[in-house]
């Protein structure tokens, strides 16, 4: 029961990313591994395994570390090409804590460290990372 209390809280946690942020695809793994919801646009696709082949992907393999995390973020992704990112901290309802930044990157790889400044306590949050039309969640703990 606590399992499917969690893939049901993990999806709508994700249904209200979708809905708040406005995004035109988003590409989330749940933490039983095996489901993927993917959106685009208004149209809904049914939950299953609709997997994206990396190389179509405008942001690739995002590790959110040293997981939990104790004063700063460090965050490392691939960009397939120069693009617009915003990176934001949410907490568990999908309110946004922190801006971690909105700018230009150039295309490659990236590592990039952000101090919180106190401003995360002790919990669970999620990091999302826009480029273009697409947005990677991933989960990340406060110690």
């Amino acid at each position: 029961m606590g399992r499917n209390l969690l893939k049901a809280a993990y999806l709508t946690l994700i249904t209200a990313l979708i809905l708040c942020s406005g995004v035109a695809q988003v590409y989330a793994k749940s933490p039983d591994g095996y489901t993927y919801l993917q959106t685009t646009g208004s149209r809904n696709e049914e939950f299953g395994d609709n997997t994206i082949k990396d190389t179509e992907k405008l942001i690739n393999n995002v590790k959110v570390f040293y997981n939990p995390i104790a004063e700063q973020v460090n965050l490392s992704f691939k960009l397939a090409k120069s693009s617009s990112v915003s990176i934001k901290v949410m907490d568990a309802l999908g309110n946004e804590i922190l801006q971690l930044m909105n700018g230009n990157l150039d295309a490659g790889i990236q590592n990039l460290s952000f101090e919180h400044g106190g401003k995360l306590t002790t919990g669970f949050y999620f990091v999302r990372v826009v480029a273009g039309s697409e947005t990677v969640v991933k989960r990340f703990s406060v110690r």
